[in-house]
């Protein structure tokens, strides 16, 4: 069902407290590698429509079947990289129509390089795939770094199942390196042997173990980014607790503590849970920041700087592009409508000083859970209504439900 809201220009508690469920990139790297090591159990996984898509996916067990991963895009990458490995299975993989249009060829082609059995159904290059499963000999492969680091996490997920492990050469420069350095770090968290050295990943081989092993996923950081903006644009005071985060986080958007300085954000650690506190008003002339290890939260800092007043450039978004929409067209085009004014190349997005912002704005989410939560803080400076809403289930199910708890005011449009 596809749900309009309208959120009216809202003062919020100075004081709440949310539970943020567990990370989709840890849940998920997690969730494939529970699918490979019988003896793991997880906890406080992620309750997203992506993580449930793949915990579905991975429990089906016909030797034959299609499965649709909808919008999906890392279930369609480590997926792809798991069945290839599972003897004796034949699926395909397909998804949403932008799924189709998102690319897939690099990963592939790196699987073929260790002996995979996979054909593109449609269209060279994208979904749907058919995927044929076998026992992979080969254990070196190279791939373009620069793309998506979801390729990258996909081969290192599979590799310890692989015969003599996996020696992976990284061409170019390598971008979302610490969503790399969390799939590592989650590996050796069950005992497999790793190194990243200068353009080469090694993983070593390793066996099924008896010894039960209990995970807990830490929450989502990428989610807390939108508490972020809600006390940066909120009155000096406002407290908002956020659970459970760790201040050594695997997750690369955890930089979120020190970006928020700059809007005056103190966030406070202790008891497995953040305090993010407005401190004082902060109005720096210009926010400058290369995003390339944390994109995900490029638009959020962009919709943040724009309530704020603040003039902001933006670089390191290249991945943006090939994410659920070209997130950076979106911006573009919805912070236009409330009165932006705002360039973007293929890397980057400038945004000049906004003196007000235009009300009652309808912003399009182009079926991206990112565009819809990014706007969301802006009702604390004017009536703003969200269309096609209820895309946030894709990350953050509960979002509009915590808005409500901490004090915005929602209502169907």
């Amino acid at each position: 069902m596809i749900m309009n809201i309208k959120l009216h220009q809202s003062q919020i508690q100075q004081k709440s407290e949310i539970a943020v469920t567990g990370s989709k990139s840890e849940t998920n790297r997690l969730l494939l590698l529970q699918a490979l090591f019988s003896n793991i159990s997880l906890e406080n996984t992620s309750n997203s429509d992506d993580s449930e898509v793949m915990m579905k996916a991975l429990v089906q067990n016909p030797t034959s079947e299609i499965i649709d991963i909808h919008h999906a895009g890392t279930a369609m990458r480590f997926l792809t990289a798991y069945f290839a490995t599972q003897e004796n299975r034949e699926v395909i993989i397909t998804g949403s129509p932008r799924m189709k249009e998102r690319p897939i060829k690099i990963l592939v082609e790196a699987l073929q390089q260790l002996g995979a059995t996979i054909s593109y159904e449609e269209n060279e290059g994208f979904p749907p795939i058919k995927i044929t499963g076998k026992k992979l000999s080969e254990s070196k492969v190279s791939l373009p770094a620069d793309v998506s680091s979801q390729y990258i996490s996909a081969l290192l997920l599979i590799a310890p199942k692989l015969e003599n492990g996996l020696e992976l050469t990284l061409e170019g420069k390598i971008t979302s390196i610490p969503y790399i350095k969390m799939t590592l770090a989650l590996l050796n968290e069950i005992g497999i042997e790793t190194s990243f050295e200068g353009n080469i990943i090694l993983v070593k081989p390793k066996a099924n173990s008896q010894e039960s092993k209990v995970l807990t996923v830490e929450s989502d950081w990428s989610s807390a980014s939108y508490f972020y903006s809600i006390v940066a644009l909120s009155e000096i005071g406002t407290e908002i607790k956020l659970s459970s985060y760790k201040q050594n986080s695997l997750q690369g958007d955890s930089v979120l503590a020190e970006i928020y300085k700059d809007f005056g954000v103190v966030t406070k650690f202790g008891n497995n849970e953040i305090t993010l506190t407005k401190s004082k008003i902060i109005n720096p002339k210009s926010i400058i920041l290369n995003l390339n290890e944390a994109p995900d939260i490029a638009q959020t800092i962009a919709v943040t700087c724009f309530g704020l007043g603040i003039s902001c450039h933006l670089t390191g978004l290249h991945t943006l592009k090939i994410k659920e929409t070209d997130r950076l067209e979106a911006l573009r085009s919805e912070l236009e409508k409330l009165g932006a004014k705002i360039k973007i190349t293929n890397n980057s997005l400038t945004l000049e000083v906004s003196s007000e912002i235009n009300p009652n704005k309808a912003i399009a989410t182009y079926n991206d859970h990112r565009m819809a939560m990014a706007f969301a803080p802006l009702a604390l400076k004017t009536d703003i209504i969200i269309n096609d809403a209820e895309v946030v289930s894709k990350s953050f199910p509960d979002f509009w439900k915590d808005l409500k708890h901490i004090g915005f005011k929602i209502k169907n449009s």
